[in-house]
């Protein structure tokens, strides 16, 4: 059996959020490193200086972007707006591309 693509982008919009659920707790982290003292922040800046904190921000941001528009999408849906097959499929798709665009700029800027 193969999943549509809605299916797949239903299932991936929940793993983001779970993902993103576990990922708060290196974000609170560095919030409270960059909050310490003056000598925290600069520890965790020089940190994320890193490749490995770069690569982990733009994966906690490309989550971040999906599940952000995948909920827009379902608020949408909720409107009556994309209901149907191919409505659904459309929609499907814009979040895939608008998601890979958005994290390409997230790189852009985390690099």
């Amino acid at each position: 059996m193969r999943l549509p693509i809605t299916a797949w982008t239903s299932i991936t919009h929940r793993a983001s959020g779970v993902f993103l659920f576990v990922a708060m707790a290196f974000l609170v982290w560095a919030l409270d490193m960059s909050l310490r003292s003056p000598e925290s922040f600069a520890s965790l800046q020089s940190t994320m200086t890193s490749p490995l904190a770069k690569v982990i921000l733009l994966v906690i941001a490309a989550a971040l972007i999906y599940h952000a528009l995948a909920g827009v999408r379902h608020l949408i849906m909720d409107f009556g707006i994309g209901e149907s097959l191919e409505g659904g499929i459309l929609g499907a798709r814009l979040i895939i591309v608008l998601s890979v665009v958005l994290t390409l700029l997230a790189g852009v800027m985390i690099w």
